[in-house]
């Protein structure tokens, strides 16, 4: 099941839509939204019972698939990219952020569509963070492993839009992200766990393609150095309060450490890349004592998409230029 959110007129929330397989096609579901979907838990067949008619696809007229959700939570699973980030920053970083899962609470009252402008001042350091994300059904407060696993109704990409520039003040006040963490951009496209054959129950195994400016920046297994799956993150996100149906769960930027156990090598130099500028700059550091790379400028386009064994994109692509604000 490969569905989508479609503008609806002035309805913030748009209407849903199922999808072809090769998104070529959608059948509209009236009176439908994604959180409505999920509130009710419909299953396929509802779902395949009260769509409409199949017609073309237009992607411009993607939304995010929840616009607005109840919840997100972003974690830090690939422990690689903590690690590289708080070098970066000067923080240590404790031994227990490799057994206990880094989270945080983000906004989630406007998700941004996967061709909305990446906005911010340059002096700000904006940088994109390429990760997967799911969308859970309801979640009970003291979840085990098994029914966190159960929860899980949709996998999407998502764009952790990040002003570095902003965030060591901002956790220096010892009270988390708030200024430095703008609205996220999804993929147009959310699919059933099920309906992905790199699905292992518990991650995505496949390549986390990201180009910045046209040029190959990122090739990251999703799958790999993923420290913590999404089970793991959702019962540490429901370990004291239950989830509501909808609450979207991010896996945090996407990272593989070298073959030799390094911190990782650009495309261009044979590795899989970054998911991130700021990894690529933390590697820079360490190589030669200063960034190179640039955080983005007006202008700049970052592409993130994933692909299956045939090479056809699973969930669409995410495509968004920088624009300076006033």
């Amino acid at each position: 099941m490969k569905l989508a959110t479609l503008h609806h007129g002035a309805d913030p929330d748009g209407r849903l839509a199922l999808m072809s397989d090769d998104l070529r096609r959608c059948r509209p579901v009236a009176d439908m939204t994604m959180q409505r979907m999920l509130d009710l838990d419909l299953p396929m067949a509802r779902l395949e019972a009260l769509a409409g008619p199949e017609e073309g696809f237009d992607p411009d007229q993607c939304l995010a698939p929840l616009p607005r959700a109840f919840q997100f939570l972003d974690g830090s699973a690939y422990v690689n990219h903590i690690a590289l980030v708080r070098q970066a920053r000067g923080a240590a970083m404790p031994d227990s952020f490799w057994t206990d899962p880094l989270m945080y609470q983000g906004a989630s009252d406007g998700f941004l569509s996967p061709t909305a402008p990446i906005t911010g001042q340059p002096d700000w350091g904006v940088d994109f963070e390429a990760e997967i994300a799911v969308v859970t059904g309801f979640v009970p407060r003291g979840a085990s492993l098994d029914e966190a696993r159960a929860s899980i109704r949709l996998v999407m990409l998502l764009n952790d839009v990040s002003y570095r520039n902003l965030i060591p003040e901002e956790l220096g006040k010892g009270f988390g992200f708030l200024q430095s963490k703008p609205r996220n951009a999804c993929s147009g496209i959310a699919v059933a766990p099920e309906a992905l054959s790199g699905w292992d129950g518990g991650k995505l195994h496949g390549r986390l393609n990201v180009d910045l400016n046209g040029q190959a920046f990122g090739r990251a297994d999703a799958g790999a150095d993923m420290t913590f799956d999404f089970p793991t993150l959702i019962v540490h996100a429901a370990r004291t309060r239950p989830l509501c149906a909808g609450t979207i769960i991010g896996s945090g930027t996407v990272s593989n450490r070298d073959a030799d156990g390094g911190p990782g090598k650009p495309v261009r130099d044979g590795g899989a890349g970054y998911s991130c500028i700021a990894e690529q700059r933390m590697v820079e550091t360490l190589l030669s004592g200063a960034p190179v790379t640039p955080f983005l400028q007006p202008g700049d386009t970052v592409r993130i998409w994933m692909e299956d064994a045939q090479g056809h994109s699973i969930f669409g692509a995410i495509e968004q230029q920088m624009a300076a604000l006033p």
